[in-house]
């Protein structure tokens, strides 16, 4: 068979990820297009050496483990759930920052003992028998019960999980969780310390491809550089002042008093035509952190700083992502 020469993404085809993942990658500045909504095969302009195709989340994991494609955008729950143990699956980014959810333990609201982990191993034993779990996660759910020491039976079920317990063929569940209305409108209550896992979208590659196609490689860079890019971006605003001075530089100085007002590497400072000619307006640019504005914007008025503006910041480009260099420093330890 001739090896494949193509480079390919699987996004998520349905689920709650499925336009999340979309509405990311357009938000990236990487916009999926997709002339057919039937098709389960797209492109993305900006990388225009991609292939973009559509499956369903836990067969993502599947196909870049087995080589069939190169790259996938999926929940780290399923990866984790379907990873195995081989080193097939290099994770890219493990925090995309979008897709958060929990994938924990919950009891019927009538267990009116059982509130912990511990509660329930009692529980199993006042039964004299195993509990029985339903989920669709049986390798992360038999692992965290069997360290907590908590006798078993998984009872592996397709559809709507939280039905299990008041039907009976379940005592309990572990599924994923976000809000939790769905657990309550049902009856069911998580555990206080049943949680298995915190989960969120991440973006996973074919460790053999990383490390054989350098088409592979170079498209890992650029994908990270668009990521890292945007998330980097939405932590910061860029905000722009009037100000007097005699010079950028003493202005700068006044600046850098300010614990606030160093910007990413330091302050931009131009000179402002006026009208009258006078020379001693000055503009400047800084890009702060959003949780630090309302500082910097008091710092900015406290030395003399005027018509302040603030605006989103699209993309902040590194000279090199962390993320990609964390990529290279694991793959070359891997060949010494």
């Amino acid at each position: 068979m001739n090896q494949r020469t193509d480079i390919r993404l699987s996004l998520p085809s349905k689920g709650h990820l499925a336009q999340a993942s979309l509405d990311f990658l357009d938000a990236c500045g990487l916009r999926v297009e997709k002339p057919n909504p039937r098709q389960y095969e797209a492109h993305i302009s900006a990388l225009p050496g991609l292939t973009v195709l559509f499956q369903r989340p836990g067969d993502i994991v599947v196909s870049v483990r087995d080589g069939s494609v190169d790259f996938g955008l999926t929940g780290m729950d399923i990866v984790r759930e379907r990873q195995e143990d081989n080193g097939a699956i290099f994770m890219l980014h493990d925090a995309l920052n979008f897709g958060h959810c929990r994938l924990c333990l919950a009891v019927p609201e009538s267990w009116d003992t059982v509130f912990t982990v511990a509660d329930l191993a009692a529980c199993a034993r006042t039964l004299a028998r195993p509990l029985r779990v339903a989920t669709k996660f049986p390798r992360l759910t038999g692992d965290f019960l069997r360290r907590h020491g908590v006798p078993f039976t998984l009872i592996h079920a397709e559809g709507t999980l939280e039905v299990a317990p008041a039907i009976g063929y379940a005592d309990l569940i572990a599924d994923l969780v976000s809000s939790g209305q769905t657990l309550r409108d049902n009856r069911l209550r998580p555990l206080n310390d049943g949680v298995i896992l915190h989960s969120q979208a991440v973006l996973i590659a074919n460790r053999a491809a990383l490390k054989s196609r350098p088409e592979v490689l170079n498209m890992a860079r650029t994908l990270l550089e668009f990521i890292e890019a945007h998330l980097r971006a939405g932590d910061h605003v860029s905000v722009f002042a009037n100000m007097r001075g005699e010079s950028p530089q003493a202005i700068a100085q006044r600046m850098f008093a300010q614990p606030t007002l160093g910007g990413l590497q330091g302050p931009t400072i131009a000179p402002v035509i006026v009208r009258d000619g006078n020379p001693n307006w000055y503009a400047v640019h800084i890009i702060v952190r959003r949780e630090q504005l309302f500082e910097a914007v008091t710092g900015l008025r406290a030395i003399g700083g005027s018509g302040v503006v603030v605006t989103p910041v699209m993309y902040i480009f590194e000279e090199e992502p962390a993320r990609y260099r964390q990529m290279m420093d694991a793959l070359e330890g891997e060949e010494r």
